[in-house]
């Protein structure tokens, strides 16, 4: 029996823990904190109840003990999203943190009931230590900037509010430049223009500002001199045992080149006979695909992952994984599956454009063949260096988004050696007698398929210049689909259409108003994420539909996991808006030599880079790749 196959008696689930105590604890810890801050920062609140209440938590709302009241209610709201997680670091902050605000109420309030009630928090964070074991999630210095930006911003609008809602004297009341002013400089420990009524109340503004600022300087500080953990890579080993893997069992799943992206982590199983491939994003570990390997081995691995998520309180997610996966994880782990649509599967040797079914399709291609355009479908190896960089110059200019968009079935790179057998099918126009290349012709569009197995290809990228004929897609598809088995393909797969069932039964005559409300709503929302026009577009190749599933702990989960989705396919960026010249410097963003991590990049500009670029300068730079006859690429969400 091999050693990643558990038998039936020794076979048990994973189901990720409540952690019932830590989200009490968590919550408890931010209503603390948000009180604290309340009535420390608005006077009218010190004689009402709200005051006698806020008595009793850690912080005090005396001149001194105000600024501290502040600070440490917002380091409480920065510690309550990892104390639900039950971390291990926010543990030991939030048992540091107690203490100073039980001596607080006792030195500066002389409250020993509030002095009391912190001491008894800290008691229930140490009686339920095995709770918060969790470790951290991966993190670069880089998350410093992000701290500075964003907790600068805050303690700004913060320091308005608390400049305004102390009474200003007599002399007049300040306006907002003297507001700004005085929060800016007291940010820096400095006093600022505007006057108070009371020596009392000028010192507790200025306390709270200089406490503000020295709590912005210390945690930039500790996050830049922190010691940095990489964001998810693959390295060079890895990606070579999952090659090899993919050699023996890559035929089994259309998705199993996608795990080679290089902005995912991997686990192997004890055997290394089988490997799940995630990245961490907003605490999510999204998982894209089935296993790679032997489906024997997939419950080692699965049990390494579903370990290392426990271990870091990440909320394990699968995306896209075919039936058997599904039913393997639910096995595994006692999590449940959803189905989140179909993949678009051809038979290469039944495919034809004869018949009334594709009588749309074929008039289509030959409407567009007449205008003069022309295909190619080649390995990668077979292009040369100016052919890749034409393509992946083309390929960022219709792009059509800031980001990349891509996860689960999107490779994120082009014409690298380790991936010469990759596909690519190219639309070109008639070329001009004086093109700077009329071997290649006018570059209008690009497909590029990714192996499966080997006798499939499955979709990675679809782009063209929106400037171009319609139709371009459907000629570039037929092309590849009818070129296929002189490549040795017999199958292909295409883009995922998300809710196809709902979306063909919804259409239906007969079907119910729940149904047809749904089908309602999925198309309104086609008009951000391409749901109805994947499914009509790839319907028109008469595929085979098989359908595609979603793992997941429990249905609360689903908005924390699908923003985290959404974050990971590109809809959705929450970094800095950074100059490209900063980016280029960023850790993460530096390429290793002849290996790209991620994008279409092209390498450094050279002679024949130049004069690639020009061949493609009139093909529609800036235009949208998106919508209309296709995607852009495949996504699990697009």
């Amino acid at each position: 029996m091999s050693a990643d196959r558990q038998s039936p008696e020794r076979r048990h689930r994973w189901p990720v823990p409540s952690r019932a105590v830590p989200r009490i604890i968590g919550t408890a810890t931010a209503v603390i904190g948000l009180l604290d801050v309340v009535s420390a920062v608005f006077p009218a609140f010190r004689n009402g109840r709200m005051h006698h209440l806020a008595a009793v938590f850690p912080g005090t709302v005396s001149t001194l003990a105000g600024a501290t009241a502040i600070v440490t209610g917002i380091l409480l709201l920065m510690l309550a999203h990892a104390l639900k997680r039950g971390k291990v670091r926010a543990w030991w902050a939030a048992v540091a943190l107690l203490p100073v605000g039980a001596a607080t109420q006792l030195i500066y309030r002389h409250s020993f009931f509030g002095a009391c009630v912190s001491l008894a928090l800290l008691a229930v964070l140490v009686v339920h230590r095995r709770e918060f074991t969790a470790l951290s999630d991966p993190r670069t210095r880089w998350r410093a900037l992000v701290n500075f930006v964003v907790l600068s911003a805050s303690a700004f609008a913060l320091g308005l509010v608390i400049t305004s809602a102390h009474p200003a004297s007599e002399r007049g009341n300040p306006g907002l430049f003297d507001r700004c002013q005085h929060v800016l400089l007291g940010l820096f420990g400095f006093e600022g223009p505007v006057d108070y009524t009371s020596d009392r109340v000028g010192d507790l503004v200025g306390y709270s500002l200089g406490g503000l600022g020295l709590l912005i300087a210390a945690s930039t500080v500790y996050l830049a001199l922190r010691p940095a953990r990489p964001v998810a890579e693959l390295s060079e080993a890895d990606e070579a045992r999952l090659r090899a893997l993919l050699a023996r069992h890559g035929g089994r799943d259309s998705l199993g080149h996608f795990a080679l992206r290089r902005d995912k982590s991997v686990v192997f199983s004890a055997s290394g006979k089988a490997a799940v491939c995630y990245r961490v994003v907003s605490g999510v570990a999204l998982a894209g695909g089935d296993p790679i390997g032997d489906v024997e081995a997939w419950p080692g691995a699965i049990e390494r992952f579903m370990e290392l998520a426990r271990a870091h309180a990440w909320l394990p997610a699968i995306v896209g994984c075919s039936e058997t996966g599904a039913e393997v994880w639910t096995r595994e782990t006692g999590l449940d599956a959803l189905e989140l649509g179909d993949e678009a599967i051809v038979d290469t040797d039944r495919f034809t454009l004869e018949g009334r079914a594709m009588r749309n399709v074929r008039q289509m291609v030959k409407r567009i063949e007449r205008a003069g355009y022309v295909t190619r479908v080649r390995r990668v190896h077979d292009l040369g260096e100016d052919e890749k960089q034409q393509v992946r110059l083309a390929a960022d200019a219709w792009r059509g988004t800031d980001t990349e968009r891509g996860f689960s079935m999107a490779l994120g790179r082009f014409g690298e050696d380790v991936d010469g057998d990759c596909v690519v099918v190219t639309a070109h126009k008639e070329p001009e007698p004086d093109a700077p290349h009329p071997e290649l012709g006018d570059l209008r569009a690009v497909l590029h398929f990714v192996p499966w197995g080997r006798d499939g290809m499955s979709l990675e990228m679809m782009r063209r210049d929106r400037s171009a004929d319609p139709g371009l897609n459907e000629l570039l598809i037929v092309a590849a689909l009818q070129q296929a088995p002189g490549l040795g393909v017999a199958r292909v797969s295409l883009n995922f259409a998300m809710f196809r069932s709902a979306l063909a039964r919804g259409e239906r005559i007969g079907a119910g108003p729940v149904l047809r409300s749904w089908r309602g709503l999925l198309v309104f929302l086609s008009r951000w994420f391409q749901i109805e026009s994947l499914y009509k577009f790839n319907a028109k190749f008469q595929p085979e539909w098989v359908p595609r599933f979603l793992v997941f702990p429990n249905s609360r989960d689903l908005p924390r996991i699908g923003f985290a989705t959404m974050q990971a396919e590109g809809f959705v960026t929450l970094s800095l808006p950074l100059p490209d010249a900063v980016q280029r410097f960023l850790p993460g963003r530096a390429r290793r030599p002849h290996r790209q991590r991620s994008g279409y990049a092209a390498p450094p500009d050279h002679a024949a880079a130049r004069a690639a670029r020009e061949a493609c300068a009139g093909a529609g730079a800036g235009t949208d790749g998106q919508g209309g006859e296709g995607a852009d690429k495949r996504s699990a969400v697009a």
